[in-house]
C-alpha cells in the first residue's frame, strides 16, 4: 500500500478556486493510478476524478466535467486537483486513493486500496 496525506483544503466563497495535495509515500507512487473521492454529510463517498500512472489518461465525474482538473507529478509524488468555480454542493470531505493497478480500471472506492485522512472542503454561497 502507499500512504496518502492530503492537504489544503479550507472555505471558500462559491466562484473561488482550489487546489488540493495529496503526497504519497511508501510504494512507488507511478506504479499506481490515483483518484479523489468526495463525501458530504449524510452521503455515500463519490468518485470524483481518477488519473493513470503516467498522466495521459484522465475520467471525471460528469458534475465536475470544464471546473476540476486532476494532475500529478510523479517527480513530487504528489497528486493534485484544481478545483475552479467552486460551487456550494462541492463541499465534502475530500479524500485522495490509490489504486493497484497503474491504469485506469475503476471509479469504486472499494477497488481502491490505499486513502488518505481527507480534508474538508467547504464553499459558502
Amino acid at each position: 500500500q502507499v500512504q496518502l496525506v492530503e492537504s489544503g483544503g479550507g472555505l471558500v466563497q462559491a466562484g473561488d478556486s482550489l487546489r488540493l495535495s495529496c503526497e504519497a509515500s511508501g510504494r512507488t507512487f507511478s506504479s499506481n493510478a490515483m483518484g479523489w473521492f468526495r463525501q458530504a454529510p449524510g452521503k455515500e463517498r463519490q468518485f470524483v476524478a481518477a488519473i493513470n500512472w503516467n498522466g495521459g489518461v484522465t475520467n471525471y465525474v460528469d458534475s465536475v466535467k470544464g471546473r476540476f482538473t486532476i494532475s500529478r507529478d510523479n517527480t513530487k509524488n504528489t497528486l493534485y486537483p484544481q478545483m475552479n468555480k467552486l460551487k456550494p454542493e462541492d463541499t465534502a470531505v475530500y479524500y485522495c486513493a490509490g489504486h493497484p493497478s497503474p491504469f485506469l480500471v475503476s471509479r469504486r472506492p472499494g477497488d481502491f486500496d490505499s486513502w488518505g485522512q481527507g480534508t474538508q472542503v467547504t464553499v459558502s454561497s
